[in-house]
């Protein structure tokens, strides 16, 4: 049984478009992790200022002047060390980007001058613990995570779609058939394709965010992730989680997301006669709860959010209200994959069989 799963698994890395599509996800993780870090810019108000690294230096210097649990005190101190003393123009205060510490506080407690609006920690943010630290470089990292997941779930449909329907008379698999049986060898297709899907997330997770401790360090994980620039205000978790839960999440959304799409798309390479249909109709069902009038307000959306689809996009499920303290609705997703493995693992080896040439 070994030595047709290592067999299954070099067909399926051997292949020039396996090759190709996880050279690309690696170049695209670097690429968006270096664009973004070079991309940053800070300003401390007293004439330091700079991009890429020494912004990042800039932000966490700032940063460390105010790190520990935000208090009204510390508000009020933020306020004036970035109070401003150019004219806005008419600008709303709250969109001026000096650097990340004063656009968070900016957002929350400025008016449109960029004075103090009169609103409390407790006013904006309730009961809430907000554990305020360098969270800039973490939440970027999150946003370009979610952004390579979703083209991996992309790469594994293309890895895994020929498993079966690329084996539909051919030579080899009638050989190994008469020598194996058809139930090993079914297996071995299947233990193949979510080996090959899970060890490729686990790599790319483990690149990107080793990238990023890299880049950015270790400091902030901690910190609250409401706190954060205007930037990350809208469209992002609503909920208080540190930094690191954030990306815990995000690592188990994109287990889960990879998990999910290999057994779909198992399925219906056993169901598709030809590889390009199986990854044709495997991408279209990837995408197909993305063009569904479904809103964010019905009551079908939190079944929807569960797709495979949003498990890789991962803001969309970890913004869905929590279950109860602090874990997010996002775990449902760990019941659905399993659901999903096993049909896997179940249905394509029948089908492969009944129509096997």
């Amino acid at each position: 049984m070994k030595r047709l799963i290592l067999f299954e698994l070099r067909k399926i890395w051997n292949k020039k478009l396996s090759v190709i599509s996880v050279t690309a996800v690696l170049f695209l993780s670097a690429l968006l992790t270096f664009s973004t870090y070079q991309n940053m810019y800070a300003f401390d108000g007293r004439g330091n200022e700079g991009s890429g690294e020494e912004a990042v230096q800039i932000d966490r210097s700032i940063a460390d002047k105010y790190r520990g649990v935000l208090t009204d005190d510390k508000v009020m101190q933020m306020m004036a060390d970035f109070k401003i003393t150019a004219d806005l123009h008419g600008m709303n205060a709250k969109y001026l980007y000096h650097n990340a510490m004063q656009s968070a506080v900016f957002a929350r407690f400025s008016d449109m001058e960029g004075n103090w609006n009169g609103s409390s920690v407790s006013d904006v943010f309730g009961e809430e613990e907000i554990r305020v630290g360098y969270i800039n470089g973490w939440l970027h990292t999150s946003r370009n995570f979610a952004k390579i997941i979703l083209v991996l779930s992309l790469v594994i449909i293309s890895m895994i779609a020929p498993v079966f329907s690329g084996e539909y008379g051919g030579v080899d698999q009638i050989i190994l058939t008469s020598r194996y049986g058809r139930t090993k060898c079914c297996a071995a297709k299947v233990a193949a394709g979510f080996i090959s899907s899970l060890a490729l997330t686990v790599f790319v997770t483990v690149f990107q965010l080793s990238f990023a401790v890299f880049l950015y360090g270790t400091e902030g994980l901690d910190c609250s992730i409401l706190f954060a620039p205007l930037t990350f205000t809208e469209g992002f978790v609503p909920f208080n989680i540190t930094c690191g839960t954030l990306l815990a999440y995000q690592t188990l959304l994109a287990l889960t997301s990879a998990v999910s799409v290999t057994g779909v798309t198992l399925l219906l390479s056993a169901l598709c006669r030809n590889q390009m249909i199986s990854l044709i109709s495997s991408a279209a069902l990837q995408f197909l709860p993305l063009l569904l009038p479904v809103s964010e307000t019905s009551a079908l959306f939190r079944l929807f959010v569960l797709a495979p689809i949003y498990q890789s996009q991962c803001f969309s499920i970890l913004s869905v209200q929590q279950i109860s303290g602090n874990i997010l609705y996002a775990v449902w997703a760990v019941p659905v994959a399993v659901a999903l493995m096993v049909s896997g693992m179940i249905f394509p080896p029948k089908i492969f069989a009944g129509h096997q040439i």
